[in-house]
């Protein structure tokens, strides 16, 4: 994840009518073949996900909580390796994961998160 704002995730955005002057917004698929899936997830501290890739970009707000999310590699013959350290996200903290990057997640605290993703979510586990 990268605190950067530079994902696609804040494309696509459009105006509604009569809506307020400077307020445009992105929808969620599949009313909008370019918008996002937005899910609310709750996670019990010591749970954690797999080494795993989603096919969009993805946003995570991390609003109650502490997570530890570990990027990884293809080295020879296709095993996963540690791509640098792991990054800890704190409540108030957002996090951007690249379509197609391989990475785990870890909870260390109970967490409440806003997690956006673009277009339809999906979820392949790699290993």
């Amino acid at each position: 994840m990268s605190n950067k704002h530079s994902s696609t995730l804040w494309d696509h955005h459009s105006a509604v009518a009569g809506a307020p002057a400077g307020f445009t917004m992105r929808g969620c698929v599949p009313a909008h073949p370019d918008g996002v899936e937005v899910m609310l997830e709750r996670w019990q501290a010591g749970s954690s996900e797999p080494p795993h890739s989603h096919p969009g970009n993805d946003m995570t707000v991390v609003v109650e909580g502490q997570m530890r999310i570990q990027f990884f590699k293809r080295g020879e013959a296709g095993a996963l390796l540690p791509d640098g350290a792991p990054l800890t996200l704190n409540a108030g903290e957002t996090g951007y994961v690249g379509a197609g990057r391989i990475h785990d997640a870890q909870y260390l605290q109970d967490c409440k998160l806003v997690y956006v993703h673009e277009r339809a979510f999906g979820f392949k586990q790699e290993g």
